[in-house]
């Protein structure tokens, strides 16, 4: 960082850092990319108006309902997340992508609801194969709600079945449930006489298990439920063991209290302290500065939280209220964590000012500030690369000491955006909020308190840490632990280049993330957004040199000799 009062220059990118940046770079696109590109093939995911064609057609077809006028589907993504995570886990994805168990028994799937006008329970529901468009399962009625981890959530929806007067489950004999099970079985290509039954099992109607295909310890089953004289539920798949899912309800636990405990509080106190802090530094910083880029968190904080709010439920006035709740709750927590950010700009640009004598933060008006950007904005880069190949090094460490394995979460996936193409502004929420929160204010505020600039940037690097302990990443300790080592590289490179440096960082690692995630769905507008993605940053900066020239020196005219 500069001197306060003294030009603007940022530090030169030495040769032995652009070639760190160059090997990080390689090492992520070995063992990160490259492998899902091996992996993934040539296959794109269909879109969704070709997935309600298709459900449209299983439901005319087989279900013999053919849709009205008044009638609506709605398509999300879903996923097993539990037995994907137990393949994870085990080594056993390959092994079922091999035997193309994935084709006939995806565990990623799109769920295609069927609503009428105005009304929340849902007419029926068909879970397709989101590669091929081949129909894996549905539902009639309340269960149409029953989709992949059906299981898990069968308890609860007969709750909801209950109380909104459906029929229960009827009244029949065993042989009954197998007259109506038999024809989609044999739809489906299996063998009823070849395959072990149990009847009402975990709230299922019937229960047909294939011992003879397996996964681990999961065997093959196809599940059953019946209202009103006929199949209501129908789908075939795998299911995780129950040690598995009692291990990541048991980290999820966990992982919860570390958020709340070890992120939210703490959190919340630099919060609070950025604002007194705003005023008791007032005469060194300026209260005008922060409001630009909070007002611009504050829009791209909005856009994010209604681009997220999911479109299924139908147009009922249920789920109209739930929208229109969400969105209030979002305007709050985006203007709360808008001031927050607001505030750690201000009072962390005064702390450094009037305690330490730096500028972390330049002023625009200030010489050199264009060029100043733009190499900022090259060092973001450089330092993002060396980011991504350190983060993958861990990753691979993990893997050998740890055994750390991940699995899949619907709630954060594109496919249940309204628009998968803006996911990457995410990048830039994360890049202006965390770096001036936890390194531009966290930083000097703790070293106040522990008058150690190491520590200082350890404390706020766990507290960073622990906000990210609810991500599908299991043992959940595996996850601060990698944290902390990028976390202290992002409070390296603020305390050496400056906050505009480590926000460009921190924006170009995100958006090389994200932007590999739309590139990886394969459809053209996704391919073009993280395209655009990337390269965004450096747009940015550029734009910024554009409108910050360097000054030429004021040419003052010659005083003309006494005579």
């Amino acid at each position: 960082m500069n001197s306060v009062g003294q030009p603007l220059q940022q530090r030169p990118l030495s040769t032995r850092l652009i070639l760190a940046g160059i090997i990080g770079l390689i090492v992520f696109i070995m063992f990160q990319i490259a492998p899902q590109l091996v992996s993934g093939g040539d296959t794109a995911a269909i879109s969704k108006s070709e997935a309600r064609e298709k459900a449209a057609a299983f439901a005319d077809q087989q279900l013999g309902h053919q849709e009205t006028a008044q009638e609506k589907w709605s398509i999300s993504y879903r996923s097993d997340s539990s037995f994907y995570g137990y393949m994870s886990r085990e080594k056993l994805l390959d092994q079922y992508s091999k035997k193309k168990l994935d084709q006939r028994y995806p565990f990623d799937v799109f769920h295609a609801v069927l609503y009428t006008s105005g009304e929340a329970i849902p007419i029926l529901s068909v879970d397709l194969n989101m590669n091929t468009g081949k129909v894996v399962g549905f539902g009639r009625g309340v269960d149409s709600s029953l989709s992949v981890e059906a299981k898990k959530n069968s308890a609860s929806l007969s709750a909801v079945s209950g109380a909104a007067g459906a029929a229960s489950e009827p009244d029949l004999s065993l042989e009954q449930k197998e007259n109506l099970a038999r024809p989609w079985l044999q739809l489906w290509g299996a063998n009823p006489a070849k395959l072990q039954i149990q009847a009402d099992t975990e709230g299922y109607g019937l229960v047909y298990t294939d011992s003879s295909v397996k996964v681990g310890e999961s065997l093959l089953q196809y599940h059953f439920k019946f209202q009103q004289d006929d199949v209501s539920y129908f789908r075939a798949g795998f299911t995780a063991p129950a040690w598995h899912v009692s291990y990541v309800e048991d980290q999820t636990s966990l992982a919860t209290w570390l958020t709340g405990l070890g992120y939210g509080l703490p959190t919340l106190a630099l919060g609070i302290l950025a604002l007194i802090y705003s005023i008791l530094r007032r005469g060194h910083t300026s209260f005008k500065r922060g409001i630009f880029l909070s007002s611009v968190h504050f829009v791209i904080m909005m856009v994010s939280s209604y681009n997220v709010i999911s479109e299924t439920g139908g147009d009922s006035l249920e789920s109209r209220i739930t929208s229109v709740v969400m969105l209030i709750f979002y305007f709050i927590y985006s203007l709360l964590m808008s001031s927050m950010l607001y505030f750690s700009l201000v009072g962390g640009n005064g702390l450094w000012r009037k305690e330490e004598g730096l500028n972390p933060w330049p002023r625009a008006k200030e010489p050199g500030y264009g060029k100043y950007v733009l190499d900022s904005m090259r060092a973001g880069y450089i330092w993002a690369f060396i980011l991504l190949g350190v983060q993958t090094l861990m990753f691979i460490i993990l893997s050998f000491t740890l055994h750390n394995w991940s699995t899949t979460d619907a709630s954060q996936s594109p496919y249940n955006m309204r628009y998968a193409w803006l996911l990457p502004i995410v990048a830039w929420l994360a890049g202006l909020s965390e770096e001036a929160i936890y390194r531009l204010f966290g930083i000097r505020m703790v070293k106040k308190m522990v008058r150690s600039t190491f520590l200082a940037s350890l404390i706020t690097t766990l507290i960073w840490a622990f906000g990210h302990t609810l991500y599908p990443i299991y043992p959940i300790s595996s996850r601060p632990i990698e944290l902390t080592v990028i976390g202290l590289l992002f409070s390296y490179i603020f305390l050496r280049y400056g906050f505009i440096a480590t926000m460009f960082s921190h924006v170009v690692f995100d958006s090389i993330l994200m932007g590999a995630t739309l590139i990886f769905m394969k459809e053209p507008i996704n391919i073009g957004a993280g395209i655009v993605t990337i390269v965004l940053p450096f747009v940015v900066g550029y734009i910024v040199y554009l409108f910050n020239p360097p000054r030429k020196p004021e040419q003052v005219e010659p005083v003309p000799p006494i005579t």
